[in-house]
């Protein structure tokens, strides 16, 4: 694994952010198994497909998280609904500080469902 690797995709303040909301891995029953692998680098290697568009299966070995691990965490993390979450987190943060801009925001009102016969 390397770590350089890691913190170029993942820098503290965005693990600092990011890693409080990534649900632990579940247990297993009978107990025993693998340890799992480090959930910062398995964020890194997803934040690297996420970000360069590249396939799964062309990950670099340098994250140290295999194909089907990154794959697997990425839709189990999708499930749980992290990435709204974090997604959430951010906005929070940048709004605490003031750097939202509100006089650029849009509202896109084609996802809201119209009622039939509305006036």
């Amino acid at each position: 694994m390397d770590e350089r690797l890691i913190l170029q995709w993942v820098p503290d303040e965005l693990w600092n952010l990011a890693g409080p909301l990534i649900p632990p891995p579940p247990r297993r029953p009978q107990g025993g198994g693998t340890p799992p692998i480090d959930a910062r680098a398995v964020f890194a290697a997803i934040v690297y497909v996420l970000t360069t568009g590249c396939a799964w299966r062309h990950l670099p070995p340098g994250f140290g998280v295999s194909k089907a691990t990154a794959h697997r965490r990425f839709v189990a993390w999708t499930r749980a609904g992290l990435w709204r979450r974090l997604h959430v987190a951010a906005l929070d943060q940048l709004g605490s500080k003031g750097l939202i801009d509100w006089s650029r925001a849009t509202a896109d009102a084609a996802s809201v469902r119209a009622k039939k016969g509305a006036t």
